[in-house]
């Protein structure tokens, strides 16, 4: 998936669903349970927590965010870096306590860092009560019921690349938009990445199944749906990944759709078409890159060059002149050298990314590169990202710049954290707005002039007559 990372508390949403089974909470309040979610990592494990969520909702667990009136803690966990571990192996160590104290809760680990570890977990934190891997996801209410019969360890990471899970719910968060996935797994087997061995191999859902789902979202109020997978523009359901983009942009009640995240290689002139005619697809492409040097490339296993890379730039910017393209970056990378990571610096001044999203390498157990030699050191790592970030953010900065006095259409997202009279949305590119708040209300689109520009937002007011 993406670097864009998410660490997220659910909130249980209080709408009518048109009767779907985890919204008729007055009639299980009798046997209603409280849950604590906390997930870890990026967007696919965000879905996956709000499935996982309305699975336990079916047998009486209610969302809470108060941990002493939890019945149930679940960590759905990431392993991309060993930060994401080490924050995971931090909330589990918390929980030892909270567990002496209230012995009846259950403690439960799932997501990529489960399907990594195993019953090491439980090895390493014995008040750990259970384990799933990616693959057992949709097993979660079961487990948790013979738990509650039963207390033992439970541990299962059987079927990484098995089937996809049919008739789940999710219990989404948010209020505009969400997330659902057309696909799970990674073939590419990138020489840094460890998702291909915790998330199984490519599985694509059926278009029926797609569409249902979106149609589902729409119907509970959403307006912005983004479709998700490893590879997302790898899609083999039945028909190509530009062929179901556009059949979602068709279905009624889709304001905002987006998709994430892809890989060059398989972003097709078909694709690019799809987007340039869409009328609710937004022109905005994440795009990893990884490195700007041939020679890193290789090494990562990315199977296409910097020319290749730039080649489909150009020709993305052509069909889709307003595009904004964001990236990944890793630095660090073993054998980096001083020339490598000068490429990499023009690489990024020649394409102009809107943003990127930039990381150190983290050595991953089980990956190949983690064996490579010339592994690069910390301070020199550390030293090659304030570069990188430093050139990207004279480049954010410019970018966002350029639309000052322009007009853009904006999807409202509700009041800012730090101030009620202040309002956030995203324009059709993916860019954060802030504005003073008027009559409008979350999900509606306005129309916002630029006033002022910061490198990761921008900053307006609204448009006299909306």
């Amino acid at each position: 998936m993406s670097g864009l990372f998410f660490r997220t508390k659910f909130k249980p949403v209080k709408k009518n669903f048109g009767g779907i089974f985890f919204c008729s909470y007055d009639k299980m309040r009798v046997m209603e349970k409280k849950l604590k979610l906390l997930t870890y990592g990026c967007q696919m494990n965000v879905a996956d927590s709000e499935r996982m969520a309305g699975l336990l909702a079916k047998i009486g667990y209610s969302l809470t965010d108060d941990l002493d009136a939890a019945d149930l803690i679940l960590i759905n966990t990431c392993c991309v870096r060993a930060t994401a571990e080490d924050k995971v192996f931090g909330q589990i160590g918390r929980f030892k306590t909270l567990k002496r104290q209230k012995p009846s809760l259950i403690l439960g680990v799932a997501g990529c860092m489960a399907q990594k570890e195993g019953a090491n977990l439980i090895k390493r934190a014995p008040h750990i009560d259970f384990v799933l891997g990616t693959g057992q996801s949709s097993e979660v209410a079961r487990v948790v019921q013979s738990l509650e019969r039963e207390r033992k360890h439970l541990v299962d990471v059987s079927n990484v690349s098995g089937s996809i899970p049919c008739e789940v719910f999710p219990l989404r968060g948010g209020q505009v938009s969400t997330f659902v996935p057309i696909m799970y797994g990674c073939n590419n087997f990138c020489t840094y990445c460890i998702v291909p061995y915790v998330r199984g191999r490519e599985r694509s859902r059926q278009p029926e199944e797609i569409f249902a789902e979106v149609k589902q979202a729409v119907a509970e109020g959403f307006k912005e749906i983004t479709l998700l997978g490893q590879n997302v523009n790898s899609y083999s359901g039945g028909m190509t990944f530009a062929e179901l983009l556009t059949a979602v942009d068709k279905i009624a009640g889709v304001k905002r759709l987006r998709f994430m995240t892809s890989h060059p290689k398989d972003l097709s002139d078909e694709l690019i078409a799809a987007i340039a005619d869409g009328k609710n697809i937004c022109e905005h492409i994440h795009l990893p890159v990884q490195y700007g040097s041939d020679k890193i490339l290789k090494r990562m296993n990315r199977v296409y060059t910097v020319e290749k890379y730039l080649e489909l730039v150009k020709k993305i910017r052509a069909a889709i002149p307003n595009v904004s393209l964001t990236t990944d970056l890793i630095v660090g990378f073993p054998g980096e050298t001083d020339e490598d990571f000068s490429e990499t610096l023009e690489f990024l001044r020649a394409v102009e990314f809107d943003a990127a999203f930039t990381f150190i390498y983290s050595k991953r157990s089980g990956t190949p590169a983690a064996t490579f030699e010339n592994q690069i050191d910390d301070e020199i790592k550390h030293r090659r990202l304030e570069e990188l970030m430093k050139v990207q953010n004279e480049i954010s900065l410019a970018k966002n710049r350029a639309l000052i006095d322009s007009v853009v259409e904006v999807l409202v997202e509700g009041a800012s954290k730090t101030d009620e009279k202040i309002f956030t949305g995203r324009t059709r590119s993916n860019k954060l707005i802030l504005f003073a708040h008027g009559d409008e209300q979350a999900g509606e689109l306005v129309n916002i002039k630029i006033s002022q520009a910061q490198t990761w937002l921008l900053k307006g007011n609204l448009e006299t007559g909306n």
